[in-house]
Parts: structure tokens; C-alpha cells; sequence
């Protein structure tokens, strides 16, 4: 562990924001042209996007270099295309990880349709993009994806995307760091998940309310900073869906 216990509570209303023509993205930690000195990561966690854009539009063609990059669709679909030959609809339940290596260029867009051959469709998409630092700089990019069912989903705290060793067989998909895990979950009211023990968790609440022991309510945007600390109880007050990141190292031991 890291040392001194702390449970920090960041509210969903104190989150930079960009919002232009055909995006409103907020900002869990410093990016772009959002910069605070005092608030880069935490743990091994860099980007925290949480993102909607309008059907028609999205991020054009644009470089990445180094970071593990992982996106969650909670709701409409995403279009991802990049310059290793990768491209396909991402949709909720689908857990998508792009690793950026040494150099990676892709896009992603509301348009779905222009692989499907569908009529255009009016819905936003809604997603949430997380970035992590890899082991390793410089390695050959890697794209994967793996659908996690509904069931499953509903059945607890479901391994998303994990380069932890022991969970080699149970994560849907890889990344590119030994001591990072993302954890999810969709909780009906009344429904109860764990929070793993690790020296540094971050807990976002993707969609809904629900209440973390000895802390109380956390809405939608809400997201819980915990450094050497772990095993409180997340209950469900409404329908909700909830991402937790477990993190064994920070970024100078990454």
C-alpha cells in the first residue's frame, strides 16, 4: 500500500468540460487545453473522458503514442478506424482496447451506418474513454475487443480489461500494464458490489446513483479517489452502471 488512507469524492459538476457543435466531453483529470497541475492521474490512470457526440460527427483521424487505451459505449455506437488496418462498431458491452506502441493514427465517429449500410441514425453516442500508461514505451500497436454479455454484467464486479497476471483467463481483454485492472458493473436498485483492495482504485459511476459505504450518494459523473484503501460496499439506489479502475503502482513504478 501507499501509506495514508484517503477516500477523495470528486463531483461530476466539477469536471472540466469541452463542449463545441458536436461534442460535450467532460474531464476527470487535466486534458487538452484543461491543464491543472494538481490534478494529471491518479495511480496509473491518465484520461477519464467521459464523452457524448452527435450522430454525423467525432474525433477525425489523430496520433497516440505510448498508453493503453480503453473505450466503454454506454449507449449508440462508436466507429473506430486506424492505421494498423483495425476498424468496427463499438456498442455497449463491447470492451475495446487500442494499444498506442510506438505510434498509432485512428478515428472515431457517430457513423455507423457507413459500415452497416443502415439508414443514418439521430442518436448520440455516449461513451467513456480511459487512458493508462504502458510497461513498456515503444511496442508494436495492438488493437482488441471482446463483447461481455448483458448477464454478466449484471452479475457483479465483471473483469473489463486487466494486464494483471492473475487475470490471465477471466479479463475480456489485455492491456499493457501488470498492475492495472478495470473492473464494471450494471446494478439494479438494491444490488451490491465490492470494491477490490489495491493502493490506488478510482470508482467512476458511469450512469445512475448508487451509495458507497460510509460516504453516501454519488450520482452520474461522479467519480472516488482511493489510495491504500479498497473493500467498500456499492449499493445501487436506481438503475446504474459503474467502471472501477485497481491500480498496484503508480506512475513511477508503471
Amino acid at each position: 500500500m501507499t501509506g495514508t488512507e484517503t477516500v477523495e469524492i470528486r463531483r461530476a459538476a466539477d469536471r472540466a468540460a469541452t463542449k463545441i457543435s458536436w461534442l460535450d466531453s467532460k474531464h476527470s483529470f487535466s486534458f487538452g487545453g484543461n491543464y491543472d497541475p494538481a490534478n494529471t492521474h491518479h495511480g496509473l490512470l491518465l484520461v477519464n473522458n467521459d464523452d457524448v457526440v452527435k450522430p454525423g460527427q467525432g474525433f477525425d483521424t489523430h496520433p497516440h503514442r505510448d498508453m493503453e487505451i480503453v473505450t466503454w459505449v454506454l449507449r449508440g455506437s462508436l466507429v473506430h478506424q486506424d492505421s494498423t488496418g483495425h476498424s468496427g462498431v463499438i456498442y455497449p458491452g463491447l470492451a475495446q482496447r487500442m494499444s498506442a506502441g510506438s505510434g498509432i493514427l485512428h478515428s472515431e465517429k457517430n457513423d455507423s451506418w457507413t459500415l452497416t449500410g443502415d439508414s443514418a441514425h439521430t442518436e448520440p453516442v455516449h461513451f467513456v474513454q480511459m487512458w493508462v500508461v504502458p510497461d513498456e514505451s515503444g511496442v508494436t500497436p495492438g488493437y482488441q475487443q471482446l463483447e461481455i454479455g448483458d448477464e454478466l454484467l449484471r452479475g457483479g464486479l465483471v473483469t473489463i480489461a486487466s494486464g494483471m497476471p492473475e487475470h490471465a483467463n477471466d479479463a475480456a481483454i489485455t492491456i499493457r500494464n501488470r498492475h492495472a485492472a478495470l473492473r464494471g458493473a450494471r446494478m439494479q436498485p438494491g444490488d451490491v458490489v465490492e470494491l477490490p483492495h489495491a493502493p490506488y482504485v478510482h470508482l467512476f459511476v458511469a450512469r445512475g446513483e448508487v451509495s458507497l459505504e460510509g460516504a453516501g450518494a454519488l450520482a452520474e459523473g461522479d467519480a472516488v479517489r482511493f489510495t491504500a484503501s479498497g473493500g467498500q460496499r456499492i449499493t445501487a439506489i436506481e438503475p446504474s452502471e459503474i467502471l472501477a479502475w485497481e491500480m498496484h503502482a503508480g506512475l513511477s513504478a508503471a
